[in-house]
C-alpha cells in the first residue's frame, strides 16, 4: 500500500470539500442567515486538508488497491464532515440523522429523515441538494478533472469510483476523461436549469431542482416533492433529464463527436428505452381507473418510470397506494437501475443483460454440450472474468439486501417496509413501499437500523468492493 500517496489524495479531497461549502455558505449569506456552520467546518477540512496534502509520495505506484481505499476513505471522510453543517445550524440536531441525511445525498439516494423539509434554512438546504450534484458523478472524478492526481494511475480510481462492470477511458489520458465526463454533466445540468426557470421556477428552486436531477438523488426544497408545483411541464422537464442522467455519459461523448445515431447501436440504451416506455405503458394502464384516464395515467407512470429506473426518487404521486401489479413493477425497476457509465444506481442494466445472457448460455450448454459460443454484449464477446465478476457483483448484492433485511427486521417494522427499505438504499433510490414510501420517511427507524442503512447507501452507490476493502486486513499491508 502507497500509503504516502493515498494520503495526498485524501487532503486534496478535504480541501475541495472546503471550497464546494462556499456555494451554501454564499447562499446562506444572500439569505441574511448565518455563515458560522459552514465556516466552522471549512476550517477543520482546510487544516487537515493542508495536513495531508504537503505529505509528498516517496513513488507514484497507484493501483487498483490504492484507488479502492481511496475511494472509500473519500466518502467516508467528506460524509463524516459533510454532515457538520446540519448539526452546528441545529437543521438537524442528532449527528447520526445528519450523518444519514449527508450520505443520502453524496450517494445520490435521497431517503430522508426530515419530517417537515420546508423549515430548514436556506443555506442547508442548498448544501443538502448541491450533494447531490457532487457525488452524482463522483468526488473523485471532478477532483481529477480539476488538479492533477498522481498521474494516469488515476484510472484505478475511475474503476472504483464510476458505475458498471467495466470502465473504459474516452480518450488515452483518464484526467482529460474526467474533464469530458463533467463538461457533459454541466451541461446538462445548465440545459434543465434554464428549462425549469421558463416553467416558473425561482433561480434558487430551479438550480437546486437541477443539481438533484443531475445527481439522480431525488432530494427537494418542498416536502410534496415536484407535486407541490402541479406542473406537468416541471414533470416532463424532469422526467426528461432524469432520463438523460440514466444514460452512459460515454454515448453523450459520441453525439458530440456527431455520432449521434451510433448511440442506437448501444444495446443497453436500446433495452433502457423499452423498459422505460414498456412499463409506462403497462402502469398507465392498470392505474387509469383511479387517476382519471388513460391520459393521466400516462403522466403519473412515465415520471414514476423515469424516477425510479434513473434511481432518483422524485415524487409526483403516492405510487404506494397503486394497484399491486403496478406496485411491485416499480420495485422490480428500482433493483435494475439504469445504464452503467451514467449517475444512476441500482444494479446497473449491463449486469442485468449479461446475467440473463449467461442464463441462456448455461440452458443452451445443457442442451447441446458440445456447441461452444460466447456471450456478446455492446458487439463484443465477453471474457470468463467479466461475467464471472458479474455474477458475483450479483450475489453480493442479493445477500446484502437480504442481511440488511434481518437486521431492520429487529427494529419491529413490516416486512414490506424492511425488504424496500433495504433495496431503495442499495439501489440508491430513496423511497419504497410501506412507512418508506413516498409519503414517508426514515425517520422512525432506530439508531443502530439507520446506521446499517448508512452503510448500504454507501455500498450501493460505490459498488460494494470499495468500502468492502477497508475492512480487509491484507489491503493495509505495505506490500
Amino acid at each position: 500500500m502507497n500509503y504516502r500517496v493515498v494520503l495526498n489524495i485524501l487532503g486534496k479531497v478535504l480541501l475541495a470539500e472546503a471550497i464546494l461549502l462556499l456555494l451554501p455558505l454564499i447562499s446562506a449569506l444572500v439569505y441574511r442567515e448565518s455563515a458560522l456552520p459552514f465556516l466552522y467546518t471549512m476550517l477543520p477540512l482546510l487544516v487537515l486538508g493542508g495536513v495531508l496534502n504537503r505529505i509528498k509520495p516517496v513513488h507514484s505506484d497507484f493501483f487498483a488497491r490504492e484507488g479502492f481505499v481511496t475511494v472509500g476513505l473519500s466518502w467516508l471522510l467528506m460524509s463524516a464532515f459533510g454532515a457538520l453543517p446540519f448539526v452546528l445550524s441545529g437543521d438537524i440536531p442528532h449527528y447520526i440523522d445528519a450523518l444519514f441525511e449527508t450520505v443520502s445525498g453524496f450517494t445520490t439516494t435521497g431517503a430522508s429523515i426530515l419530517t417537515d423539509v420546508e423549515r430548514m434554512s436556506r443555506g442547508c438546504m442548498f448544501w443538502r441538494l448541491f450533494t447531490h450534484w457532487v457525488g452524482g458523478m463522483g468526488v473523485l472524478v471532478f477532483i481529477a478533472a480539476v488538479l492533477p492526481i498522481s498521474g494516469d494511475h488515476y484510472i484505478h480510481v475511475m474503476r472504483a469510483e464510476v458505475p458498471g462492470p467495466t470502465v473504459s477511458k474516452l480518450v488515452p489520458k483518464a484526467r482529460k476523461t474526467a474533464r469530458i465526463l463533467y463538461m457533459i454533466y454541466a451541461g446538462l445540468t445548465f440545459l434543465e436549469f434554464v428549462l425549469l426557470m421558463l416553467g416558473g421556477m425561482s433561480f434558487y428552486e430551479a438550480i437546486l431542482h437541477a443539481f438533484a436531477t443531475a445527481g439522480t438523488g431525488g432530494f427537494s426544497t418542498r416536502g410534496a416533492s415536484l407535486a407541490a408545483f402541479d406542473s406537468v411541464y416541471l414533470e416532463m422537464v424532469c422526467a426528461v433529464f432524469m432520463m438523460l442522467f440514466g444514460v452512459n455519459f460515454n454515448l453523450f461523448y459520441f453525439i458530440l463527436l456527431g455520432q449521434g445515431l451510433a448511440i442506437f447501436k448501444s444495446e443497453e440504451l436500446r433495452v433502457y428505452l423499452a423498459l422505460v416506455f414498456g412499463s409506462t405503458l403497462v402502469i398507465a394502464l392498470n392505474i387509469m381507473g383511479s387517476v382519471g384516464g388513460f391520459g393521466q395515467g400516462l403522466r403519473y407512470a412515465y415520471f414514476q418510470v423515469a424516477t425510479v429506473m434513473s434511481t432518483t426518487g422524485f415524487a409526483t404521486s403516492d405510487f404506494d397506494k397503486w394497484p399491486e401489479l403496478s406496485r411491485w413493477l416499480l420495485v422490480m425497476l428500482m433493483f435494475g437501475g439504469a445504464c452503467a457509465g451514467s449517475t444512476a444506481g441500482g444494479l446497473k442494466l449491463s449486469r442485468i443483460i449479461i446475467l440473463f445472457k449467461s442464463y441462456l448460455y448455461e440452458l443452451k450448454q445443457l442442451i447441446l454440450p458440445t456447441r461452444v459460443k460466447r456471450i456478446w454484449f455492446e458487439g463484443k464477446a465477453q471474457s470468463e472474468q467479466t461475467v464471472h465478476s458479474v455474477l458475483v457483483y450479483f450475489a453480493t448484492y442479493v445477500s446484502i439486501i437480504a442481511l440488511c433485511v434481518l437486521f431492520l427486521s429487529l427494529d419491529g417494522h413490516d416486512f414490506v417496509t424492511n425488504c424496500t427499505a433495504s433495496l431503495a438504499c442499495m439501489s440508491n433510490i430513496g423511497p419504497g413501499l410501506g412507512l418508506v414510501g413516498p409519503a414517508g420517511n426514515y425517520a422512525f427507524f432506530s439508531v443502530p437500523s439507520k446506521l446499517v442503512l448508512i452503510l448500504e447507501m454507501l455500498l450501493g452507490r460505490l459498488e460494494i468492493f470499495p468500502v468492502l476493502f477497508l475492512f480487509s486486513p491484507s489491503v493495509w499491508r505495505r506490500r
